[in-house]
């Protein structure tokens, strides 16, 4: 047996996961394609500046448990920070989180009546109207903040209308549910609270996943980078991985720092002076690859009928557009929410100021604007973004930069998109991937699901936690798994 525990992706969940099951004594192996750790969650230098791929914070609500743990891991490195984000509704900014009191003097009269009707009407309205995400958000927040600010975001997230979206990405993705707690909250000019202060590194998001993998190293864990995995064969007692250590991604698998694949190259294109194909056996294997790449990974296959629902399954891709800006810090603000459709980016943020780091340089600054699309796409193949950065300051209302250099990053699985029907395509691979032998899948990718740092972490530890002396206990992991899918993600 190479290892008890094959781990596939070192993101967060994969390498809580691993260091998790190091420190029980396991011995553990984890793959990962890309040549660094951490996927979406890593981070990286433009013109000496820590940067994330995008807006990446660790939420106030990290379990306890977890939460010490990254404060043994990062020390006072792990800064407890006040949010200080705009939303941009109605033409014009207001405080992000929501500030009840300020929407009430900024948002135009119009608005406002609308909110405060809505409320009135809620009860008339009913509950979910057809199961989108444009019924269940209409019913519930009411049709004014509905076509205001999350039908236009809705199109430019996930590429989609809300009525072709289903309600699940609603449930998922918003969390103020009733327009009488909106209303209430402006015309008492209170807040709940909620979401003003998060955690973040010193030295960037990425110093999360880089204390994880290197505490599962200490551990004893043996993390294999610019390692794909070919081929899964499940066997009588361990499963077999076969790996190539020199593979590119092919076409649509992001061949990018950051790309979100994990340890998968089914599509991967040996190098000609790569080695021959490696084999490894393990007791067990966790999974936090893509659930469709699996299925084209594991001998012998789905089902066609799964195979086909699976093809069906979308990731919203990203190009994220990194603008230097000489002269100093260019707003005070952390980030910049977006989401009318004047410009393609649906938020701008400024990495410096999510943290206090005597390493940031006090002449300049990188700021992050994402812009969601699909792969292939005209925003996917554009060239040059400087036009795209000027143009949207400018529709948005927002400061010029004194631009010195633009970086790019493509990233080909981000968002999971709902499209009404996923569920059923999802549930018939799901349960096929249930019955694979000693095999798990987990992780956002893993599940096709939206989740927040804490939210992978624990989905690593719990895994390693139904991984018993006498076993696997299943009853413990399918709990585990009803708590993930009560899981509700905030930015």
């Amino acid at each position: 047996m190479s290892a008890d525990l094959v781990v596939m992706g070192a993101g967060p969940s994969g390498l809580a996961a691993a260091w998790r099951a190091a420190r029980r004594g396991l011995s553990v192996t984890v793959l990962e394609r890309a040549d660094h750790v951490g996927g979406l969650s890593a981070s990286f230098e433009v013109s000496g500046i820590r940067v994330d791929h995008g807006s990446h914070r660790l939420h106030p609500a990290t379990p306890p448990h977890l939460l010490a743990d990254l404060r043994g891991l990062l020390g006072d490195d792990l800064q407890r920070r006040p949010r200080n984000g705009r939303l941009r509704i109605a033409d014009r900014y207001v405080g992000f989180p929501l500030k009840p009191a300020e929407l009430a003097k900024r948002l135009p009269p119009g608005l406002l009546a609308g909110v405060a009707r809505d409320a009135v009407t809620a009860p008339l309205r009913g509950a979910d109207r057809g199961g989108t995400y444009a019924g269940t958000l209409r019913a519930s927040l009411g049709p004014a903040l509905y076509e205001a600010l999350y039908a236009p975001y809705a199109l430019k997230l996930w590429g989609l209308p809300g009525e072709e979206i289903d309600g699940d990405q609603a449930r998922k993705r918003v969390t103020a549910d009733s327009p009488w707690k909106i209303a209430r909250r402006i015309l008492r000019g209170r807040s709940d609270g909620q979401g003003k202060i998060f955690y973040y590194p010193r030295r960037g998001f990425g110093q999360i996943v880089d204390a994880l993998a290197d505490a599962a190293t200490a551990a004893g864990a043996d993390i294999r980078l610019g390692t794909a995995c070919t081929r899964i064969e499940p066997a009588a007692g361990a499963v077999v991985l076969r790996t190539s250590p020199g593979a590119r991604p092919g076409p649509g698998l992001g061949s990018e720092p950051g790309s979100g694949g994990g340890a998968v190259s089914p599509d991967s294109v040996p190098d000609a002076d790569s080695p021959a194909e490696a084999r490894l056996t393990a007791g067990r294997v966790f999974s936090t690859i893509p659930m469709p790449a699996l299925a084209r990974l594991v001998e012998p296959g789905p089902a066609p009928e799964v195979a086909e629902a699976a093809g069906r399954l979308r990731f919203r891709a990203m190009v994220l557009v990194y603008a230097v800006h000489e002269g100093g810090r260019w707003t005070p603000f952390d980030a910049h929410y977006l989401p009318g459709p004047e410009t393609p980016v649906t938020r701008i943020s400024e990495p410096a100021n999510y943290r206090v780091s005597a390493d940031d340089p006090g002449d300049r600054t990188v700021l992050c604007f994402e812009i969601p699309c699909a792969v292939g796409d005209e925003i996917w193949a554009t060239g040059d973004f400087s036009g795209v950065v000027r143009e949207t300051l400018a529709r948005s209302g927002l400061p010029p930069v004194n631009l010195a250099e633009v970086v790019v990053r493509r990233v080909p699985h981000v968002y999971p998109v709902y499209e009404t029907g996923y569920a059923e395509h999802l549930a018939g691979l799901d349960a096929w991937a249930g019955t694979i032998p000693d095999v798990t899948t987990f992780g956002r990718l893993g599940l096709f699901a939206h989740d927040n740092t804490h939210h992978a972490m624990a989905m690593g530890y719990d895994a390693v936690d139904s991984l018993t002396e006498k076993g696997w206990d299943g009853a413990a992991w399918r709990a585990a798994r009803g708590r993930f899918a009560e899981h509700v993600v905030e930015d």
